[in-house]
């Protein structure tokens, strides 16, 4: 089992490393979903690989935005700088560089990206035949599904278990490219989703909405059903958040170390999470509560943040998850 963690700095990196990641994940100066996040320079890149494999952690590098064709050559040279650094995988969402990567790099893997939206066997079958080592199943699939996929595949299976979530297919969404000129799919998302919002119906009469943000998701927390997800089939245990600062980064990896370790030492069985840690996971950061709700349902309005769209250090007092009813 893998615990991979955000790394949006140098800082955040090392940070990780020390809180009991087993791998960690980040973006170059070039081609990361999240362009606003303090990047690591091939430099920066270097140091940080350097300090990770010392301690026996791995490094990924995010190159999961789409791929103009004018790029594709200085895409090479830019994946040459990182492969130099010590990078151990590559994510990708676009298809363009598996034959890319598998001709110039062939001892990099490289792990299907979640804006893939990979979401059945059939999607895991077509990008292994491309050369994927691993899925990093979409966001919006149930346990089942995973687990759907991994016996039909046997593939390596990362899915998330921590963070914010997209209200549209992860990395799919078009409304901030739409609205400002921003696309999601480049790395440059202004979080459209997260602004107020007013709900019409035909006759243009304004409906009554719990808030009035009615498109924000609460964040995931899947801290208690580890057990339930490795039984599915999942390798590796990603936390959202490259976004995020470096105290949210290494505190949620120093809570799902202990809870990974005492999965792997007591059982599924034995297995309960203390309520002190679930406190200290949303004084960490949420929003209005934690919902785990794809994991086991559709759809369902207990995933909505509606009072506010902010990132709280405040402990809520609502329940750690939601648990919706398919819907």
């Amino acid at each position: 089992m893998e615990l991979l963690s955000p790394a949006g700095s140098l800082k955040t990196a090392l940070a990780v490393v020390d809180a009991g990641c087993d791998a960690f994940y980040f973006g170059g100066t070039a081609f990361g979903a999240r362009a606003y996040a303090n990047n690591l320079s091939p430099k920066e890149a270097e140091q940080a690989c350097s300090y990770a494999h010392s301690r026996g952690v791995l490094a990924y590098l995010t190159v999961n935005t789409l791929i103009k064709n004018i790029e594709l050559d200085r895409l090479v040279s830019y994946l040459k700088e990182y492969v130099r650094c010590g990078i151990d995988a590559v994510i990708v969402q676009d298809f363009s560089l598996f034959p890319i990567i598998r001709e110039n790099f062939k001892d990099i893997k490289i792990h299907a990206s979640t804006q893939m939206s990979i979401a059945s066997p059939y999607g895991a079958r077509f990008v292994m035949e491309l050369g994927a080592d691993r899925v990093v199943t979409a966001r919006e699939i149930s346990i089942a599904e995973i687990a759907d996929i991994y016996d039909a595949t046997g593939i390596e299976i990362e899915t998330f278990i921590h963070g914010a979530l997209c209200v549209s297919y992860s990395g799919q969404c078009l409304m901030s490219s739409m609205i400002g000129g921003r696309s999601g799919n480049r790395g440059r998302c202004a979080q459209p989703c997260r602004l107020s919002y007013g709900v019409y119906d035909d006759a243009n009469k304004r409906r009554a909405l719990r808030g009035d943000y009615p498109l924000s998701p609460k964040d995931l927390c899947g801290i208690e059903h580890i057990p339930k997800l490795s039984e599915a089939g999942v390798y590796s245990f990603k936390i959202e958040g490259r976004m995020k600062q470096t105290e949210y980064a290494a505190g949620v990896t120093r809570i799902y170390r202990k809870y990974l370790d005492r999965f792997l030492s007591d059982g599924a069985e034995h297995y309960r999470v203390e309520k002190k840690d679930m406190e200290a996971l949303l004084d960490l950061g949420n929003r209005s509560g934690f919902t785990d709700l794809y994991y086991h349902a559709d759809n369902g309005d207990e995933m909505i943040s509606y009072t506010s769209p902010s990132h709280s250090h405040k402990k809520s007092k609502k329940k750690a998850a939601s648990h919706g009813k398919r819907s």
